[in-house]
This record gives C-alpha cells, sequence and structure tokens, in this order.
C-alpha cells in the first residue's frame, strides 16, 4: 500500500494495519525458519510496510501529518 493511501486512514484504521502486517511479518519469518518461504524478498516488504506505518504515525503524535517544512533561504551576512 502507498505512503498516501496510510495518509488517509484514521489513527485507530492506521493501529489495525499495522497489527495486520506485524502478524503477516511473523507468518513469513516461521515460513522461512521452516524452508517453507517461496519468495524471500515478502520479508522486506513487510518490514518496509511497518517503517512506512510507524513513520505515519509518529509524524501524526509530533504534528507533521506528512507535510514538508519549507526550508526559506537566508542572506548571508558579510562584512
Amino acid at each position: 500500500m502507498k505512503s498516501s493511501e496510510y495518509r488517509q486512514m484514521t489513527d485507530e484504521q492506521l493501529d489495525l494495519a499495522l497489527k495486520d502486517v506485524i502478524k503477516n511479518l511473523f507468518h513469513l519469518r516461521f515460513q522461512s525458519a521452516t524452508d517453507r518461504l517461496e519468495t524471500p524478498s515478502e520479508i522486506q516488504k513487510a518490514k518496509r510496510e511497518v517503517a512506512k506505518i510507524k513513520t505515519i504515525a509518529r509524524e501524526r503524535q509530533m504534528g507533521i501529518r506528512g507535510q514538508h517544512p519549507t526550508v526559506t533561504a537566508q542572506p548571508a551576512q558579510g562584512a
């Protein structure tokens, strides 16, 4: 799922999505340990999804909400 789709979710939906992805990651790791995992890249994808969701949750907690801060250039003070 894209980050923009996660940003449109409510906090409760985001929490449920995080729990679902973590549960999926557990199952993928279990399959990997028992040599039943077909595509090892799925673990990496699941980890990235967890990171996306946690980042968005942290942005909301800090009040950023996905907006990029604007950087204004200040003129150099010369002598």
